[in-house]
């Protein structure tokens, strides 16, 4: 009896918890979207003036969006440790990010980890399936720039072809450092035995912890973000007259980033939501490739991606198997290091976003008054 008491008790607060963090985070979103909206409207002015202030602005703002994502996270426990290359070096170097992609806390681990590297997050371009589009954020993110793909072969080469359109239009015009590419497409459960299928009928690895990338979406950037060589690849700093004239040397990195869940538990946005998982550590190793050893030609460079995911494919087995990852080639020890955010930041940006929201309340209702 006293088990099964001590068991509903757990439930109860469980249930209360998840509620409380629910009804937050309701606000939170009812307060800081329409704030970050409004205060858009009402630099658009500065938009026509000054473009390079505005989206600089813009980028703060979004960057504190994500925060506020983060703070969710960080407050429930679920929390970092990085392993690989340290990338806060290249921050402001051009680069694409290739992540392998299991659920839909992939994008929340991300905005995460990504909190402290320098610009990056400000100056990040997302391209995420289009069911993130009618989410709360998916306002946000068509403001930004981010690229919304819709999967499926009936869509595949309308999207690239709007995907290229895309980065031309806004990449550099809003002053884009990296690009984040899922190119598994969905997510690991859902793909898994599909890629093991095509995987046996081509044969190529069998795969279990990841599934086969998708290539034209990372074909694309590479072609219209770096400048391309007589022979075949990609050159580093020379850039399309196009970049030229944005004074950007074009992408510099190829950033492959593996994200492992204890016990291969991936976490998704409910869980990040309601916070009814223990407090967990997300593992995420990074791997930088200089894009002068990135081919660029289709074969080739379908070669080299699956290649990667071979890798992760390695990699994530290593981790489930001994709970780290291997060390760096030449090393006899990995070193993980453990991601932190600062709390009195994110409550100051919190209570920015409450504070906008109120004051834009009073604003909207003082000039419905006016009018009305």
């Amino acid at each position: 009896m006293a088990q099964l008491l001590d068991c509903a008790g757990n439930l109860s607060w469980i249930l209360l918890r998840s509620v409380v963090r629910f009804t937050f985070m309701f606000f939170n979103n009812c307060v800081a979207i329409p704030s970050y909206c409004l205060y858009l409207l009402l630099l658009q002015p500065l938009r026509i003036w000054d473009r390079s202030t505005f989206w600089h602005i813009e980028g703060v703002m979004f960057k504190w969006l994500l925060a506020m994502v983060s703070s969710w996270g960080w407050v429930a426990g679920y929390t970092v440790t990085e392993w690989g290359d340290d990338v806060r070096p290249i921050s402001e170097e051009e680069a694409m990010v290739i992540v392998n992609h299991q659920s839909t806390g992939d994008v929340c681990t991300l905005m995460m980890c990504l909190q402290d590297k320098g610009t990056v997050v400000r100056k990040m371009m997302w391209l995420m399936d289009h069911v993130f589009k009618y989410t709360n954020f998916g306002v946000v993110s068509l403001i930004h720039g981010d690229f919304f793909i819709r999967q499926g072969k009936a869509h595949r080469d309308k999207q690239l072809v709007y995907l290229k359109e895309h980065l031309e239009k806004y990449y550099h015009s809003r002053d884009r450092k990296w690009i984040v590419l899922f190119p598994e497409g969905g997510f690991l459960r859902k793909r898994r035995e599909t890629s093991q299928l095509f995987a046996k009928k081509h044969s190529l690895p069998h795969l279990t912890h990841v599934t086969l990338p998708r290539l034209g979406a990372s074909h694309v950037i590479l072609k219209t973000l770096s400048a391309q060589q007589e022979n075949g690849s990609i050159g580093a700093g020379t850039g399309t007259r196009n970049q030229t004239a944005n004074k950007s040397k074009g992408l510099q990195w190829v950033i492959d980033v593996t994200i492992a869940y204890p016990k291969a538990r991936p976490m998704d946005i409910q869980t990040w939501i309601f916070g009814y998982r223990p407090p967990t550590v997300t593992h995420v190793h990074y791997r930088m490739y200089p894009i002068k050893e990135v081919p660029v030609e289709a074969e080739a460079l379908t070669d080299w991606l699956y290649q990667r995911f071979v890798e992760k494919e390695e990699l994530l087995a290593r981790f489930y198997d001994t709970g780290s990852f291997p060390p760096p080639e030449g090393q006899k020890e990995a070193v993980s290091r453990p991601m932190t955010l600062d709390p009195m930041w994110l409550c100051m940006v919190q209570s920015f976003a409450f504070a906008s929201g109120y004051i834009w309340y009073n604003v909207l209702q003082y000039l419905y008054c006016c009018l009305f």
